[in-house]
């Protein structure tokens, strides 16, 4: 990671140099050009003024050593020039700063000589007698000024380049070093100081950190809980069997060792396909296969399912309800219904009720299942909804709970992002409501 961060400093650095080196290259190339061509402008003008030209014997041949002169009549031809006998040269008509001159009063023009690799600058204006003035000023290529530079410039780059090494080394051990201390001891991650655009995503792995403990413990426990859980039920009916395969029950016995071997058979049975479906649920992606489903409907069914198994306890269940139509997974919502009535009449008294109620309400379709059971708790009632956990464990186990109902009922509500609340007064009842989103 350090030398990655190095490479992309390095990188950022070279490319700043070369467009910082290509921008003031372009800027001092017209600089440049500006400055020569306003000098001729100058000194052209100046001799415009004087009237030097008036009077073309007076002019003597050194003169004009720093410049070319030409003067040129507005049909183009050569008449004076302190370079060339004007005879040999062609007609100046055609030339740019000539023309310019001639329309308008001035002209210039910056024309490139390959072979020589300089530059010839030129600029014209034009005089009261119609001709026209040309000052001329060859000058070195900016190219070939940048070349005589190039030693200096790569010597100033180099040493860039190190300072930027030392730099970038510099920077990427200060914004590593934090990221290295909370790698090397996530158990004191708190105690990490860092600048302050580095403290979101610490503090994002602090909870991720404090998440995956949490979950650690709970597998922990949840295994636990299932050998704890599974080993009942298995010694009984290994005991059981034991004593009927040695022959040491009467024909009395046998049968009332069977139907214990029967019972724990089945509650073995609930534990095993209840683990199983609780760990479908946790590892079943986020998103589920929703239909138009109405709650109400599968409330009438599960309250009609169930109203044998209230008779047998003793326990009066009903239900209210409208038409509550919301997207969801029906075998999920069926599921959900069943274990929350069928808690509410295992765990009621004799003579008890339980009330299944469903409305919609703020874009959202609640359901809420009271009764006047044993109740839970204060102290118990946080925890109510975790995986074994049971207030009262050997009543769970007279009505045959795994432990496990609230908690699939949990993951439930959680898939279809939902919430569920708990109600309760120990000895009078409880009341459970579950919303959840059209």
């Amino acid at each position: 990671m350090k030398r990655k961060i190095n490479l992309q400093f390095l990188f950022v650095i070279c490319m700043t140099i070369l467009v910082t080196m290509i921008l003031l290259t372009t800027i001092f190339t017209e600089i440049f050009k500006e400055e020569v061509m306003e000098d001729l402008s100058t000194y052209t003008m100046e001799l415009k003024s004087i009237g030097v030209f008036e009077n073309m014997d007076a002019i003597e041949e050194d003169t004009f050593q720093e410049f070319r002169v030409t003067l040129v009549k507005s049909d183009g031809v050569v008449i004076y020039d302190n370079y060339i006998n004007p005879n040999q040269l062609q007609n100046h008509g055609n030339r740019p700063e000539i023309r310019d001159a001639i329309k308008q009063g001035y002209g210039q023009a910056i024309r490139k000589s390959e072979t020589l690799n300089k530059s010839n600058y030129y600029y014209a204006v034009k005089l009261e007698n119609g001709c026209v003035l040309r000052l001329a000023k060859e000058s070195e290529n900016i190219w070939s000024i940048l070349m005589r530079f190039l030693p200096y410039i790569l010597v100033l780059t180099i040493v860039l380049v190190v300072i930027t090494i030392i730099i970038a080394s510099f920077f990427t051990r200060s914004i590593i070093k934090p990221i290295e201390k909370l790698a090397n001891d996530m158990e004191h991650m708190e105690s990490v100081t860092t600048y302050k655009e580095l403290q979101p995503f610490i503090d994002t792995i602090v909870k991720q950190h404090g998440d995956i403990l949490r979950s650690a413990i709970m597998r922990q426990e949840f295994t636990a809980n299932v050998s704890h859980e599974l080993k009942t039920p298995l010694t009984a009916i290994s005991g059981y069997a034991e004593i009927i395969s040695n022959g040491m029950a009467d024909e009395a016995d046998v049968a009332r060792f069977a139907n214990e071997i029967h019972r724990n058979s089945n509650r073995l049975l609930s534990l095993i396909n209840d683990i199983i479906h609780l760990s479908e649920l946790d590892v079943m992606d986020n998103a589920i296969e929703k239909e138009e489903i109405d709650l109400n409907t599968i409330v009438q069914t599960a309250v009609d399912m169930l109203q044998l198994s209230a008779g047998k306890r003793q326990v009066r269940l009903t239900m209210s309800g409208v038409a509550s139509i919301f997207n969801g997974d029906k075998m999920m919502i069926e599921e959900l219904v069943y274990n929350l009535i069928n808690n509410a009449i295992r765990y009621n008294k004799q003579d008890g009720t339980v009330h299944v109620e469903v409305y919609p309400a703020d874009e959202r379709v609640v359901l809420c299942v009271t009764d006047t059971g044993i109740g839970i708790p204060k102290e118990h009632q946080e925890r109510i909804f975790e995986r074994f956990y049971r207030v009262d464990k050997s009543h769970s186990k007279q009505t045959g709970g795994t432990g496990l109902g609230l908690a699939i009922v949990k993951h439930i509500v959680a898939k279809h992002n939902g919430d569920i609340s708990l109600e309760s007064e120990y000895g009078k009842g409880t009341k459970i409501t579950v919303w959840i989103p059209v």
